[in-house]
């Protein structure tokens, strides 16, 4: 068998923006994420209005009024 083939293994503390961290082992020696399954909303059941409003207003005026004058 190669010596030296195979990547090092570390342990690891990964750490989410909402305050959640977990240990685990990886390949690389620090990790960071911007969501996890304590935050995300498709597993807390939570969801996040996004406002769309303004876009669709926007795209009304610009092409409902191509429209009418289509017609």
């Amino acid at each position: 068998m190669k010596k030296n083939f195979h990547p090092e293994m570390y342990d690891v503390h990964v750490k989410c923006v909402c305050g959640f961290s977990f240990d685990t082992k990886s390949t690389i020696k620090k990790i960071e994420t911007n969501i996890c399954s304590h935050c995300h909303p498709f597993y807390t059941g939570t969801q996040k209005f996004v406002d769309t409003a303004g876009r669709i207003d926007r795209f009304q005026q610009r092409y409902g009024q191509a429209q009418d004058k289509k017609k």
